[in-house]
């Protein structure tokens, strides 16, 4: 392997690693706000007693998450100088703002979401875990607007050293395909969160029915699944038709067109052949492909061969990629579905099918977000600035003995590390969310600010309530 593949394989080694984390982080921030919201508006101990469950567990997600996105950075340096140079100017602010301020803002708040209970009250607490959950969507915000620059580039020109410099930051930060990747992303990482809380409780409820911390995740988890999930499948279309307009290229090797043709068929599996200029074994739908893509029965979808040769991406990799995502959208509107028919039915405590499918699905959330992410680079090649700046003329002038030995590395160094913190999350999330407390009464701070709970509430047991 030369240089440049090393390079390429390293980068794509250490963003799957880390990406999984700040997409359960982000997740996993809002859910601890909306726990602790409702704690505070209702004075039930349960809330508090699952916000205590999935705050450590967040603790070490987070943690993992900053360890693993630092690497990146230096690689920038070493792997990719010529890249940092031409771009820097663009990309080099809006990474910036990002650690001002959205990193700053978490980890100033952290401290406090983690050990300040007790210490500061429950409201201004609240502010603490509500700063951190916007912390985390400031940071996807700064994140996907570098990430969507380079596949939509606007806003620059390019001066005589060939280095793209500002010319106007709206035009920049709030480029293209901006919006579309932003809102797709920050749902799937709410979906992220929402299989995995589901997983937990459904996981507790097989072993306890009667366990109100693992119902309470349960039904959550479930109804985050039914509502955003057809969101965020209009918003991936809506995503695919922006990148349609500035992508074409992208798009016909997701779809498996090499000829460009009206009334495109919808090809749903096959495997694309970059040599042969074909999709061999396809299974198709008549005219469904333009249907979806043009609106229109009969419209005119561009195959790769309207591109050089060249320029084609591993088309068997970005079609393959993008079917898994597909297919986990719609195995998880399909539990959601099922979670809707299984409330009408009599609860979902005594569904255990349901329950068992929602364990399977518990990690279905990382492999969509993978594969999405896959799709999406994969596609932009052989470019880093999409059209503007070749992936070959980005890397540095090193020799491939030197990354090859810095990626066997990543790779020792990433399984041990953080296969050992999976390990351990798993570990968390295996405990009893019932044994869960925040000291020796979870209450106390909530009366210290003058919230008591109803009568009904106190007579109550505390897994009585109906959740």
């Amino acid at each position: 392997m030369s240089a440049l593949d090393l390079a390429r394989f390293q980068f794509a080694f250490t963003v799957s690693a880390h990406i999984i984390f700040p997409a359960f982080s982000i997740g996993l921030a809002s859910y601890l706000a909306v726990l602790e919201a409702l704690w505070l508006r209702t004075g039930e101990q349960i809330y508090l007693r699952v916000f205590n469950y999935w705050l450590k567990i967040f603790a070490v997600v987070f943690g993992m998450g900053v360890v693993s996105g630092i690497v990146m950075s230096y690689q920038f340096g070493t792997n990719w100088s010529v890249f940092s140079d031409k771009t820097g100017p663009v990309l080099g602010p809006l990474m910036g703002y990002e650690v001002l301020s959205a990193f700053f803002l978490e980890a100033g708040f952290l401290g406090v979401m983690l050990f300040g209970l007790k210490r500061v009250g429950p409201k201004l607490h609240f502010l603490a875990t509500l700063m951190v959950a916007v912390g985390t969507l400031m940071s996807a915000f700064w994140i996907l607007s570098v990430n969507s620059w380079m596949h939509t580039p606007a806003g620059y020109a390019i001066n005589a050293q060939g280095q793209f410099i500002p010319v106007d930051w709206w035009a920049v930060v709030f480029n293209p395909s901006f919006p579309y990747r932003l809102v797709h992303m920050v749902l799937a990482a709410y979906l992220t969160t929402a299989f995995v809380v589901g997983a937990v409780g459904a996981y507790h409820l097989l072993r306890d029915k009667t366990s109100a911390p693992a119902r309470l995740m349960f039904s959550m988890a479930l109804w985050m699944a039914v509502v955003v999930t057809p969101i965020q499948i209009v918003a991936g279309d809506m995503h695919g038709l922006n990148t349609l307009e500035h992508q074409p290229m992208k798009i016909a090797a997701m779809e498996g067109h090499y000829e460009t043709r009206a009334g495109a068929p919808l090809i749903l599996f096959g495997w694309p052949d970059n040599a042969a200029g074909e999709t061999r074994y396809a299974i198709e739908i008549p005219k469904l492909g333009s249907y979806i893509l043009k609106h229109d029965w009969n419209g005119t979808v561009q195959g790769l061969k309207a591109w050089p040769k060249a320029d084609w991406p591993n088309t068997a990799l970005v079609f393959w990629t993008f079917r898994i995502m597909v297919g986990i959208g719609f195995a998880m509107l399909g539990l959601g579905l099922w979670s809707l028919y299984a409330r009408w039915r009599g609860g979902l405590a005594q569904a255990e099918w349901l329950q068992r499918a929602a364990v399977v699905m518990g990690p279905s959330g990382f492999v969509a977000v993978l594969a999405g992410w896959i799709t999406t680079e994969s596609g932009r090649q052989p470019y880093t600035v999409y059209g503007l700046l070749r992936t070959a003329e980005s890397a540095s002038p090193i020799a491939a003995a030197a990354v090859g030995a810095s990626l066997v590395a990543f790779i020792v160094v990433y399984f041990a590390v953080f296969g050992a913190g999976t390990f351990y999350i798993l570990r968390m999330m295996g405990a009893s969310p019932a044994d869960t407390t925040s000291g020796p009464d979870p209450m106390e701070p909530a009366r210290a600010a003058g919230i008591t709970p109803g009568p009904a509430q106190a007579m109550a047991a505390p897994g009585s309530a109906q959740h």
